[in-house]
């Protein structure tokens, strides 16, 4: 019996992952120096103490199967902390309605998981009459371009470039296509250019989202990682806009905000209906949360103190960078997150020379992003990343220091 054919899936359409591309771009060439790795998003600062003592002090709780929805204690940790910052908590007063932990949080195994399942219960079989539509930024994470073909979409990316400040404008594409959208994702501070949606551009993509019956799956991971001012929320846009969160979901992680990456921590939340809809599903279909990591986790959202601490070295790295690249390669400071998103003509050949003299890992922005069609749906055409890299600021202070230096001098 011959193997099945898997040559024509789904999955033909997916781009490459970025980091095999990288591997393969700099196989066989030997690092001019002593290697800093700068490809990866992963936060290499310190966790607080309290998360290890934390779970071996429910080191126990690993022998039972815990709950699909979290325990009271997470929700309510969680609670608290969208009512600190974003003003959704239990005792605000006035036309905002505080969001119920009961039905409307849901612990999630890391966002990625979530972002990635979430596609399978917000894309029906058809919308108006068509094929489904999912949007995205290009550049995008590519797990979402992932989630829209598993879920039988079509991924429509959405480019993101200098021309409009690095964020998307979903309303102008056509509406024939916003007719058969089913979900758009949306990133803010945005992975990999730092840029931070307002408010009112939140209302506005709600407002969108509403007219076409679209969910918006808003990621919001680097929310507590940024430079001067905290960015919006969407729970936060859709409360002003009409004291309902219908159409609107978010995703938040403990990997950026406590540096917990290996913890695979995060929750979604929003609106009512559609996540009772996912946590039926993800009873079925999704890993749950361990019990003392759902312990570790309340305590990590209740602290602030590691997180201000956190934020604070980001910053001084983000000012070591304005300081050594100036306004070199189109540096700007990013408003959130840790990435810088230079402007090198080529991004590969600029990789490829960062490792063959310097030994400085970095990811061309073609990896990031999808090829344009040219057509207005797509923003104009060719790939939005190419002339970029991503550097990723994630190691100590004199690591990165000495990394930037290492890109000024190539460069």
């Amino acid at each position: 019996m011959s193997a099945p054919d898997l040559t024509h899936n789904r999955f033909e359409s997916l781009p490459d992952g970025p980091f095999p591309r990288l591997n393969a771009l700099i196989e066989g060439i030997q690092p001019g120096k002593a290697p800093i790795i700068m490809s990866l998003g992963e936060p290499q600062h310190p966790f607080p103490a309290f998360v290890s003592e934390t779970i071996a002090a429910h080191a126990k709780e690993f022998g039972k199967y815990p709950p699909i929805s979290g325990t009271p204690d997470f929700r309510a940790a969680v609670a608290a902390w969208l009512g600190r910052r974003y003003g959704l908590g239990p005792d605000v007063i006035g036309p905002r309605k505080p969001l119920d932990p009961e039905l409307q949080i849901l612990p999630v195994n890391g966002t990625r998981e979530a972002l990635f399942n979430i596609a399978f219960v917000a894309t029906p079989l058809s919308k108006a009459g068509q094929k489904p539509a999912i949007l995205m930024p290009n550049p995008f994470y590519q797990c979402y371009a992932a989630a829209a073909l598993a879920a039988g979409a079509e991924p429509v990316y959405v480019a993101a470039t200098r021309e409009n400040d690095f964020i998307p404008d979903f309303g102008a594409l056509p509406e024939e296509l916003l007719a058969r959208t089913a979900m758009i994702y949306f990133c803010s501070p945005a992975n990999p250019q730092g840029a931070v949606a307002s408010l009112d551009y939140l209302k506005d993509l709600i407002g969108l989202a509403r007219r076409h019956g679209i969910l918006l799956a808003i990621d919001e991971c680097y929310a507590e990682i940024y430079d001067r001012e905290p960015p919006a929320g969407a729970l936060q846009a859709a409360i002003e806009l009409s004291g309902s969160l219908d159409n609107v979901v978010v995703f938040h992680s403990l990997s950026k905000r406590s540096s917990l990456p290996g913890l695979r921590s995060g929750f979604i939340s929003g609106d009512r209906d559609f996540l009772m809809r996912f946590r039926n599903f993800r009873n079925i279909a999704a890993p749950q949360v361990p019990l003392p990591i759902m312990a570790a986790s309340a305590a990590a959202w209740r602290d602030e103190s590691h997180v201000e601490e956190n934020r604070a070295r980001y910053r001084t790295k983000i000012d070591a960078a304005e300081r050594i690249l100036g306004n070199r390669f189109g540096f700007y400071r990013p408003a959130g997150g840790f990435f810088l998103w230079l402007d090198v003509g080529d991004g590969e050949a600029a990789a490829r020379d960062l490792w063959a003299k310097g030994g400085v890992k970095v990811l061309p922005g073609k990896y990031l992003s999808r090829e344009d069609s040219g057509s207005a749906i797509h923003g104009g055409g060719g790939n939005p990343g190419a002339a970029y890299i991503r550097v990723a600021l994630v190691n100590e202070q004199a690591a990165t220091e000495e990394a930037l230096s290492r890109i000024a001098d190539i460069l």
